[in-house]
C-alpha cells in the first residue's frame, strides 16, 4: 500500500512539474515580452520609450536571461513560497491576488454547492421516471444548458434581474461596500450578489451532472439486489434511496475533478461580463501584457523609474 501511494504521488510530482514546464513555454510562445506590451501602450498614449530604456527595464525585469534560467528562478521561488512581484501591478503577486483570490473562492464552492442541488434529485427523478414527460422536459434543459454560452447566460440574467426583479446586478459589492473594510455589513452584501454568478456557472455543469447520475442510476435498477428487494415489500422510496442511489453517487462525486476547474476557468468570462472582482479577469489582464513575474528581487532592484 505504501509503495503504491509513493508511486502515485511520484506521478502525481512529475505530473506537475510537466504542467508547469508546459505552461511557461505557451505563455512565452506569442512574440514579445512584458517591455513590448508596455511600450505599445505607452505608444497609445503619445510617449515613447527609447531602445535603451527597453534593453534596461529588460535587464532590471531578468526578461533578458535565458528562458530555461527564468523558468529555474520562478520554480525555485515557487517552492519556496515565493510567486514573485507582477511587474504591471509592481506588488508581490500574493497581494494582488489577495482578496480575489477568496471572492473567487466564493463565488464557485457557491456554483459547485448550487451544481449538486439542482443535478442530484433531477437526476434521480428523471431515472426513475425513464422516458416521463418530466425526464423529457430534463432532458430537454439539460442540452439547452449545455448550449447556451455563459457569458449569454450571465447577460440575460442580468436583463431579467436588473428589469423585472431589482436586484443589484453586476459585481459582488455594492457601490458603498466596494472599497468599504470587511465587516458583517459587506459580508451580507457579498451574500446578496454571489447567487446570480453561481447560478450562471451551475447551469452548465449541473446540465453534465444530470445525465451523469441518470445514466449510472438506470444501470443500478437493473441490478437484481434491487429486484430481490422489490419482491420483498421494501417501500419503493427505500429501495431507491438505500442502496441504488448511494451506488450510482461513486461515479457522481468523481465527476467533482472535471467540474471544479471548469467552474474556475468558466468564471473568466463570467467574471468579465459581470463585472466581479475575481482572479479571472487579474488572470487575463497579465496573460495580455504578458505579466508573468521578476527573476530579480523587488529591494534589490527597483523599476519604479521606468514604471509609472
Amino acid at each position: 500500500m505504501l509503495i503504491y501511494i509513493g508511486r502515485r504521488l511520484s506521478l502525481a510530482l512529475i505530473t506537475c512539474v510537466a504542467i508547469s514546464i508546459l505552461t511557461f513555454i505557451i505563455i512565452r510562445l506569442p512574440p514579445g515580452d512584458f517591455v513590448d506590451a508596455y511600450i505599445a501602450n505607452l505608444a497609445s498614449t503619445g510617449s515613447t520609450v527609447t531602445a535603451e530604456q527597453a534593453q534596461a527595464m529588460r535587464h532590471e525585469y531578468g526578461l533578458d536571461r535565458p528562458v530555461y534560467v527564468q523558468y529555474v528562478l520562478w520554480i525555485t521561488r515557487v517552492v519556496h513560497g515565493d510567486f514573485g512581484v507582477s511587474m504591471m501591478w509592481r506588488r508581490p503577486v500574493t497581494e494582488v491576488i489577495g482578496d480575489r483570490l477568496w471572492l473567487t473562492m466564493i463565488v464557485s464552492f457557491a456554483a459547485l454547492f448550487l451544481t449538486w442541488t439542482i443535478a442530484l434529485p433531477i437526476g434521480i427523478y428523471s431515472a426513475v421516471r425513464q422516458y416521463s414527460i418530466g425526464d423529457y422536459v430534463a432532458t430537454m434543459l439539460g442540452f439547452i444548458g449545455l448550449a447556451i454560452p455563459n457569458f449569454l447566460l450571465a447577460l440575460i440574467l442580468m436583463y431579467f434581474g436588473f428589469r423585472y426583479l431589482g436586484l443589484s446586478v453586476g459585481g459582488l459589492f455594492s457601490a458603498e461596500f466596494a472599497q468599504a473594510p470587511w465587516g458583517l455589513a459587506k459580508a451580507w452584501d457579498l451574500t446578496k450578489h454571489v447567487p446570480l454568478p453561481a447560478c450562471v456557472l451551475a447551469l452548465a455543469g449541473s446540465a453534465q451532472l444530470i445525465r451523469i447520475m441518470r445514466a449510472n442510476l438506470l444501470d443500478e435498477l437493473r441490478k437484481p439486489y434491487v429486484i430481490t428487494a422489490r419482491a420483498k415489500g421494501i417501500p419503493e422510496h427505500r429501495v431507491i434511496l438505500k442502496y441504488p442511489v448511494r451506488a450510482a453517487l461513486n461515479p457522481f462525486a468523481s465527476s467533482i475533478a472535471y467540474v471544479f476547474p471548469y467552474l474556475v476557468s468558466g468564471s473568466i468570462i463570467v467574471s468579465l461580463v459581470l463585472g466581479l472582482p475575481t482572479v479571472g479577469p487579474l488572470l487575463l489582464q497579465a496573460l495580455v501584457a504578458q505579466d508573468m513575474f521578476r527573476t530579480c528581487s523587488w529591494p534589490e532592484r527597483s523599476c519604479c523609474c521606468w514604471v509609472s
